[in-house]
């Protein structure tokens, strides 16, 4: 018959055993902070394309050398109708100053638009430049307040693409002196990056 202190370590040892036990299955389910749940996954969603023209037009300073050119740009299709698969007009508005201004004139001689399309992974093959050469020498007086107007047309896109890159470059004639059939060639370049619409 076991005596009662014997009974005691008897219900000790249980006990710790017990406990040495439980401890080895590790944390209780309701101990569980609620952060230590599974994250669920997340969506990639992509960023909105940056678009130039989303007011319908904007205006842009440039400089070469001597010359700023200010120039207007505008579309007469509305924004929500860029599909890739439509044509879409870009309009030009341009007129300059010549800095120090001592009479001599600025004539623009040509003026180049190239469309690239993209989408956030790719960027497709550049479509056919267009291009605007003067039809009288040495150019098309740009002067203000004489300005030259145009209208430059992005053709299809591949359909993948989200967005287009249409770089325009514009080459300005700048008489040497007010009198002089001599010329210094200053050149200009500008970017527009316009969205395409989903059809």
């Amino acid at each position: 018959m076991r005596t009662p202190f014997a009974r005691r370590r008897v219900m000790a040892f249980a006990i710790i055993a017990a406990s040495v036990a439980f401890v080895g299955c590790g944390p209780s389910p309701w101990s569980a902070e609620p952060g230590d749940a599974t994250p669920s996954p997340t969506v990639s969603v992509p960023p909105p394309v940056p678009n130039d023209l989303s007011s319908g037009s904007t205006e842009r300073e440039l400089t070469a050398g001597a010359v700023s050119a200010q120039v207007d740009y505008w579309s007469t299709l509305s924004m929500d109708q860029w599909t890739a698969g439509a044509v879409k007009p870009i309009s030009i508005s341009l007129l300059t100053t010549v800095t120090p201004d001592d009479g001599q004139k600025v004539y623009l001689q040509k003026a180049s638009m190239i469309a690239t399309p993209a989408n956030a992974d790719e960027t497709f093959a550049p479509l056919e430049a267009q291009l605007d050469a003067a039809s009288v020498t040495p150019g098309y007086l740009v002067l203000s307040p004489y300005s030259y107007s145009q209208t430059f047309h992005v053709g299809p896109v591949d359909e993948a693409a989200t967005y287009v890159t249409v770089q325009f470059t514009y080459d300005f004639l700048v008489q040497t002196t007010p009198t002089s059939k001599e010329y210094a060639k200053q050149t200009a370049t500008d970017t527009l990056t316009v969205a395409i619409a989903a059809d």
